[in-house]
């Protein structure tokens, strides 16, 4: 079964920068879309930024010119890496990808793909003031 392994999470000061990384346990996962989506208290989860395949990228307004998303198609990686963070950049940070690629051991015994969506598990990240 595919799984997102994220790191990069912590706490830092305003105006500081971290950066987040997110890894696709299977290989044979063939990925279109990988992102980052946060959740802050209270608060519904929302896009900060996805990239396609083909590097086309798109961002949330809140993020632009601070946030720069990347990946490494070999890797299957997604990367976030974020300056002049703000407090209200405050959030869970989950991961997500679509593709297509095997749900679970008896597909790849009969060799099937599926489309897939699938989401990490979340990093926190906390901006102090």
């Amino acid at each position: 079964q595919v799984q997102l392994v994220e790191s990069g999470g912590g706490l830092v000061q305003a105006g500081g920068s971290l950066r987040l990384s997110c890894t696709a346990s299977e290989s044979s996962f063939s990925i279109n879309v990988m992102g980052w989506y946060r959740q802050a208290p209270g608060k519904q989860r929302d896009l900060v930024a996805h990239i396609a395949s083909d590097g086309t990228t798109n961002y949330a307004d809140s993020v632009k010119g601070r946030f720069t998303i990347s990946r490494n198609n070999a890797k299957n990686t997604v990367y976030l890496e974020m300056n002049s963070l703000k407090p209200e950049d405050t959030a869970v940070y989950y991961c997500h990808a679509q593709g297509t690629g095997p749900r679970n051991d008896e597909d790849i015994r009969q060799g099937r793909t599926r489309y897939l969506e699938v989401w990490g598990q979340g990093t926190l990240v906390t901006v102090s003031s």
